[in-house]
């Protein structure tokens, strides 16, 4: 299995570890393979904060993926309509057991020199 680093706004990372957002939308799906997600709380943090399953994604037209997912969506519905804006479809990664580190980690900790734009793929365990 693989996993992928997710570059996340510090605001949603603190949501996702409180159990008020439980879902990451995307404007793609990930590869078939990938189980976990690595969270990267982006500026002014800038460091590894935790980890979550991905319990299943779903993918459907944009309307129909907000009915299913916007009790625990952790967003707006005017924050969502924005960033799929053009788009006709949406992904909704589930997460489950979230784990939040005690210590917050580097992205060297992970082979990784600087912070992906949105994604990438980690093939071995940190």
């Amino acid at each position: 299995m693989c996993q992928m680093l997710l570059s996340i706004n510090p605001k949603y990372v603190k949501e996702i570890l409180n159990g008020k957002k439980k879902y990451e939308y995307r404007k793609f799906r990930c590869r078939s393979d990938v189980n976990k997600i690595i969270i990267y709380s982006t500026a002014p943090e800038k460091k590894v904060v935790g980890e979550a399953e991905i319990e299943e994604i779903i993918e459907d037209e944009k309307m129909k993926v907000w009915n299913i997912t916007k009790n625990y969506s952790g967003i707006s519905y005017d924050f969502y309509e924005e960033y799929y804006k053009e788009k006709k479809y949406a992904y909704a990664y589930r997460l489950k057991n979230i784990i939040e580190y005690e210590e917050a980690k580097s992205l060297s900790d992970y082979g990784v020199d600087y912070a992906p734009q949105s994604y990438r793929y980690l093939y071995s365990e940190a």
